[in-house]
């Protein structure tokens, strides 16, 4: 496969899965804050956050 043809490619792709793309990239960015630059403040809000969510998920099955 050519660098165009993988390239066209992406571009098909990421048009077909934007809510899909978006999703990935948020994954990603809260990974890389979690990893990089919270803080222990931080990190026990993400907790509690985290937590919420679980628990509403688990009401929605």
């Amino acid at each position: 496969m050519t660098k165009y043809n993988q390239a066209e490619y992406n571009a098909r792709w990421i048009e077909k899965n934007k809510e899909h793309k978006k999703y990935l990239s948020y994954r990603s960015t809260a990974r890389t804050f979690v990893r990089k630059h919270a803080t222990a403040e931080d990190i026990y809000e993400l907790r509690k956050l985290l937590d919420q969510r679980e628990l509403g998920l688990k009401k929605d099955k």
